[in-house]
């Protein structure tokens, strides 16, 4: 299990407020952590609206980039960082220029957000590093996904896909957590979820429904200020969910076959039962099932499951109260 956690612009653009993220996420057990570059000039322009208006702060969506915007300088120290903790550091880029950008850093990998999905430009300029490629199928239909796949497959890029619901916070009628098994099938790649819930159980379920990756934003307090707080996970749900996805990762993993029970003998020897009676019985008497009780072990006589087998018989002595069936009673 692959997992990432976003930063994504929960820095607020601080470069201690994203390394002090970094040094926090480490501690919960995740493989990489993840912002997006952004480069302001490259990506956007003026007339760009804001998804959400939520910031008294900036003018215009590209004010808010540019705000958003690190020196190659901080992003080396972003990178560093994460390699000093032990955790992968990894980035979304939104424009051709921030490529240029993580390969002077030397990103391992590319994660492709849902709105450069048919970004074909963006798209080739990846595929010409060579590098391997997460791409979140948000805003995409399949046939628009196919088109994509089509064009990494003819680069042979090495690429997984993620489901991902375009929407914030995620409310559960749109999780698509369907869609997990649904691009397996179809793509036959690495299939994950990119979630934007900000419940933790969302991506335990998808895990559960197969999910190889899984991303999500992240927030000190969803309460912060942004257009992804509300639909992030608190740091204390990220260390608490982490747990949880790798035990079932690693269950998943490790199949039980319920046609072998062996290792279960002895304890079948001390849970499960063996016939009695539950009132002293005279010989002659014919056993009912209101005579009968089981009680454990199952090794004093018949067994529980063979009830059937002397109902209508005759005793051939008496026995007590609470006393084991055996065959020679009979």
């Amino acid at each position: 299990m692959d997992i990432i956690a976003e930063v994504g612009q929960a820095h607020e653009g601080s470069l201690g407020m994203a390394l002090s993220y970094i040094d926090a996420l480490a501690g919960t057990g995740v493989d990489a952590i993840k912002f997006q570059v952004h480069i302001a000039e490259a990506e956007s322009s003026i007339y760009e609206p804001f998804r959400v208006k939520f910031s008294l702060q900036d003018k215009s969506r590209f004010d808010y980039w540019k705000r958003m915007e690190f020196t190659a300088e901080e992003w080396r120290k972003l990178k560093s960082r994460c390699e000093d903790k032990g955790v992968e550091f990894m980035a979304s880029p939104f424009s051709n220029a921030a490529v240029n950008l993580l390969e002077q850093l030397g990103v391992k990998r590319y994660k492709v957000g849902s709105g450069e999905v048919n970004n074909f430009l963006l798209l080739e300029k990846i595929a010409r590093t060579g590098k391997p490629v997460i791409l979140s199928s948000g805003m995409s239909s399949f046939q628009e996904l196919d088109d994509t796949v089509r064009f990494l497959k003819e680069r042979n890029t090495d690429f997984s896909i993620l489901q991902c619901t375009t929407s914030y916070p995620t409310e559960p009628t749109n999780y698509g957590l369907n869609v997990i098994q649904e691009l397996k099938q179809r793509y036959k790649v690495p299939i994950g979820y990119s979630d934007h819930s900000a419940k933790p159980e969302t991506c335990i379920a998808a895990t559960a429904l197969g999910a190889e990756i899984l991303e999500f934003h992240t927030v000190f307090s969803r309460q912060s200020f942004g257009p992804d707080a509300s639909s992030s996970l608190e740091i204390n749900e990220i260390k608490e969910l982490v747990k949880a996805v790798r035990n079932i990762s690693e269950g998943l993993q490790n199949p039980v076959d319920k046609n072998d029970n062996s290792k279960f003998m002895e304890l079948k020897g001390i849970f499960e039962k063996s016939l009695a009676v539950n009132k002293d019985l005279t010989a002659g008497h014919v056993i009912k099932f209101e005579d009968l009780e089981a009680k454990k072990p199952s090794n004093m006589g018949i067994q529980a499951k063979d009830f059937n087998k002397i109902i209508g018989k005759s005793l051939a002595a008496d026995i007590k109260k609470w006393s084991f069936l055996k065959t020679e009673h009979f």
